[in-house]
């Protein structure tokens, strides 16, 4: 058994959005948007374009934030898996937005684009040199998914995490986690299982692509279209020692590892500068939304520096060599836009789902009410404000406060709290102990 490691908060496990029907039979496939399937929305149409392991270089940003401007709303909105959208798209715009983010290596695989669905420790090989530092491995797998035609059967939904060893994104519920291992090692895990397989850290990627046709084929002999691994029926569950076999069958040398004491780090916070001219900082963007014109100075502060982007699932961006004082100050400008470039503030730890006039299903304008809040209602634990049962966009891997909108208002942990009352209670509740399954299921 490894060696004891810091656990996370209890937290209700829950995929994106919320789902209440337990069976997991489903009659049609998955909907999932992305870059080259537009969705419909109340303000436009949204693409989504998957960013493995929110590695952006600056040009590619700074095409992203093109896009935005000539054929969407001028705004451009993080993820909960660090990818990004743009919304208030034109009808008819999606081939020359295709031709634009190709153009700039954001499509690499057309076939294949909503399933490059991976998360990856941000800060790995900036802060750590003792961990082993996995861009390369996010690397070698993209590749792969590309290159597999069995792949492009995984759902837009279907999420890989390559943890450094830190413990931040294996604690975001994914289908298959690498965990990265002193001495070369790596581990690969099914789902939310307590054991994995470990494997030489070269073999990794490969592992993991195998891990997902593994639950591809269970998948299939299960019948119910399932779109993640904790979806399979109990007799099609998969198994580690299973898994195991079917690497070594591939040549991949693995052993099944039992109860591993999985590592847990809290999400991401942000910071300023160190000593120097090119640091590394991590910018905060409040609900995750930003304009054109902000996302242009947080490209300008990344080109002056090593010209590099990481985006979080945590709805921020590490800049690994960002210039602070010398070409530009650009801490001082990021903090001119608007952007959080320092911790504990007020904006720390708040997200929102789209809410109206976005969304359809929305009952309120949830951005507009979580800023009117935000300075009253600070507090520990994160809290996210949704405008619907569905609360798509929450946190995951930690305890947080629900509040949802309904017909009458807000209930916030399944109760009703009047309009006058809120701030005072959200405050308290993210004082509090974690929201329950009891209480996101009333």
């Amino acid at each position: 058994m490894l060696a004891a490691m810091p656990q996370p908060p209890s937290a209700t496990a829950r995929d994106e959005p919320v789902i209440r029907d337990e069976s997991v039979i489903r009659d049609r496939g998955d909907a999932c948007p992305g870059a080259l399937r537009l969705h419909t929305a109340d303000d436009g149409f949204l693409a989504r374009v998957r960013i493995p392991a929110g590695l952006l270089t600056a040009r590619q940003a700074s095409v992203l934030g093109l896009a935005a401007d000539r054929f969407g709303d001028g705004h451009l909105e993080l993820t909960s898996r660090g990818n990004v959208q743009l919304r208030g798209l034109a009808d008819g715009c999606g081939a020359e937005l295709a031709e634009l983010l190709a153009e700039a290596g954001l499509l690499p695989a057309p076939g294949h684009e909503r399933v490059r669905n991976i998360v990856a420790t941000p800060t790995s090989g900036i802060l750590d040199a003792d961990r082993p530092h996995v861009v390369p491995w996010v690397r070698e797998l993209d590749s792969l998914l590309c290159a597999s035609t069995q792949a492009t059967a995984l759902s837009g939904r279907f999420l890989f995490a390559v943890d450094d060893g830190l413990g931040d994104v294996a604690a975001l519920d994914p289908d298959v986690t690498v965990l990265g291992r002193p001495r070369g090692r790596a581990l690969v895990r099914l789902g939310g299982a307590a054991d994995a397989v470990d494997v030489a850290g070269p073999d990794a990627p490969r592992a993991a692509l195998l891990a997902a046709e593994y639950f591809l084929d269970a998948a299939d002999e299960a019948g119910t279209r399932a779109w993640r691994v904790s979806e399979l029926p109990a007799e099609h569950a998969l198994g580690a020692e299973e898994f195991a076999v079917r690497l070594n069958a591939d040549g991949i040398a693995a052993t099944r590892v039992p109860d591993v004491a999985w590592p847990y780090a809290p999400p991401l916070r942000p910071w300023g500068p160190g000593t120097g001219d090119r640091t590394p900082l991590c910018v905060l963007l409040p609900l995750g939304r930003l304009t054109s014109g902000q996302w242009r100075v947080l490209v300008e502060v990344a080109d002056r520096g090593d010209g590099e982007l990481r985006i979080t699932p945590w709805r921020s961006v590490v800049l690994p060599g960002a210039s602070t004082r010398r070409p530009i100050d650009g801490y001082a400008r990021l903090e001119a836009a608007g952007l959080v470039v320092a911790p504990d503030g007020p904006w720390e730890s708040v997200t929102a789902c789209t809410g109206r006039p976005g969304c359809a299903k929305a009952l309120s304008d949830v951005r507009a009410d979580a800023r009117a809040l935000v300075h009253e209602a600070r507090g520990r634990l994160p809290v996210h404000w949704s405008g619907c049962e569905r609360r798509c966009g929450h946190p995951r891997g930690t305890a947080w406060v629900d509040i949802v909108a309904t017909p009458e208002g807000y209930r916030l942990d399944g109760r009703a709290v009047p309009g006058d009352e809120l701030a005072g209670a959200v405050a308290d509740a993210r004082s509090q102990a974690r929201v329950s399954e009891v209480a996101v299921k009333k």
